[in-house]
């Protein structure tokens, strides 16, 4: 089947032994976006077969990951928990055709011959003894209530190989592939039984995920062709590294996608930083001067996106590329839009802004240019919504330690007060000839006056944050400067 398929039908299909983690994200992004390019169909399947580490909580932290990315799915969530009969009678099919067969060693047994065959230089391989007992006799054996796992039967000469949509002809020697394990001792499937098994009765057309799943699919391509089931399109996307080219994990920072969601992420940013992880749209994704465009909108990203522009080469995650990101989407959005993230901030941090609605609207739109991430909003910028926030101790060292500074931002606070007009233009009139008239440098009284309005030493045009706080504010703020504390 082509890429092309009118309707193609493709899955997430995660295990909830840990949080939604950045691969996995880029994984479900992927499938996503190449159903939707498509018209089709993204099945959601919980792997959950791992009964002592799965949880409860792990499924409902992934299902979060994918809601704040907006990765929404059309059927799902399955749980191979509950599917547990379609895997058994799969394996009773593999039994029944001779491409299965009773294994009675027991753990000690394989353990004692892997450690034996490690110790000789021998790949540690099952050496397929129990093949060779007669099917009558293992079938009586089995029913004689003795404890047996179920092997596949790998063919033993030959190879068996695969198309991959981005690695091209993929092949291993059969006699590199063990007879792997389908269902244990306990009856319960292992991965390789239960993926096939939900592929085929999901009627998956494509499988994109992880390159590292490379070395299982030649065991999944055997049981397609043993149970007679068309073959879908593999694609294998590369892996992501931290900066130092090693696998991504903790030492390199968060791996969690909902941790970048606490770090004040907004989700179109980390959604558009991870799709260009791997993939790239090629010449369609270049602007008018030819160059490489990198900020894509998700309707953009959809239209764009194919099994074609995937990388054989392994994507690197740079959080200082994600914060270029993350500032650029915060610029960008309206401040309406902003708003409902920014609300999760301030409640997270039990900060309430006492400004109207249409004052806080205006106060986001003036310094999300400014913004590196949405936890700004709750932390260094509260003093545009609320009179109740903290002095930077350093910002207040360096200017506003001289008290004669203060004294004149006091006093510069009784000429605002009597101003007939209060724009932009007028403050900054107010300021200037106040300080022309003082003898004092018009510089030490705009870097004091922004501390004492903002309690910041950076902040957006000093007038333009006058006049979004407002001349009764701006007042009071400046006529409180003597009081401000200076940390020694």
């Amino acid at each position: 089947m082509s890429e092309t398929a009118s309707t193609p039908r493709v899955r997430f299909a995660p295990s909830p032994t840990g949080y939604l983690h950045v691969g996995g994200a880029r994984t479900a992004l992927f499938n996503w976006l190449f159903a939707r390019h498509f018209g089709g169909t993204l099945i959601l399947r919980i792997e959950d077969t791992d009964f002592e580490r799965s949880s409860e909580e792990m499924v409902e932290g992934i299902l979060e990951g994918m809601r704040w990315l907006g990765l929404n799915w059309d059927e799902g969530p399955f749980y191979q928990s509950k599917r547990l009969d379609l895997y058994r009678q799969t394996a009773g099919k593999l039994l029944a055709s001779g491409h299965a067969y009773y294994c009675f060693c027991t753990k000690e047994e394989l353990e004692q011959r892997r450690a034996e065959a490690i110790a000789a230089g021998r790949p540690p391989m099952y050496d397929r003894r129990c093949r060779k007992i007669e099917r009558a006799v293992a079938a009586q054996r089995k029913a004689a209530g003795e404890a047996c796992a179920l092997r596949f039967a790998v063919p033993e000469g030959g190879a068996t190989s695969f198309d991959d949509a981005v690695f091209g002809k993929v092949e291993f020697a059969n006699t590199e592939i063990e007879d792997f394990v389908l269902l244990r001792s306990d009856g319960i499937p292992t991965y390789h039984l239960s993926v096939v098994a939900d592929d085929i009765e999901m009627r998956l057309t494509h499988i994109i995920r992880g390159a590292d799943h490379i070395s299982n699919t030649p065991k999944q391509v055997l049981q397609y062709a043993a149970l007679g089931a068309p073959m879908p399109v593999f694609a294998h996307v590369p892996l992501i590294l931290g900066p130092d080219k090693t696998r991504l994990s903790k030492r390199h920072g968060a791996t969690s996608v909902i941790s970048y969601k606490e770090m004040g992420i907004v989700p179109e940013a980390f959604r558009n930083f991870l799709a260009l992880l791997g993939w790239g749209p090629g010449a369609a994704g270049k602007d008018a001067d030819g160059k490489d465009r990198e900020l894509f909108s998700s309707d953009e990203l959809i239209r764009l996106f194919s099994l074609d522009g995937i990388s054989k080469s392994n994507a690197v995650f740079d959080n200082d590329k994600l914060a270029w990101f993350n500032t650029e989407y915060i610029r960008a959005y309206d401040p309406a839009k902003l708003l409902p993230l920014i609300e999760e901030e301030w409640a997270k941090a039990g900060f309430v802004p006492d400004r109207p609605h249409d004052e806080v609207l205006a106060a986001i739109d003036l310094v999300k240019p400014r913004a590196r991430n949405l936890k700004d909003f709750a932390d260094a910028f509260r003093a545009y919504f609320s009179d109740s926030f903290e002095y930077d101790a350093a910002a207040v060292a360096k200017f506003l330690k001289d008290d004669a500074v203060r004294t004149m931002l006091v006093e510069l606070a009784s000429r605002y007060d009597s101003a007939p007009e209060f724009t932009e233009a007028s403050t900054e009139q107010v300021l200037r000839a106040f300080a022309e008239e003082k003898g004092m440098k018009a510089g030490a009284l705009i870097n004091g006056a922004r501390v004492a309005l903002t309690g910041q030493a950076v902040a957006p045009s000093l007038f333009a944050v006058m006049v979004n706080l407002g001349k009764d504010r701006v007042v009071k703020r400046l006529a409180a400067a003597a009081t401000i504390a200076v940390q020694s």
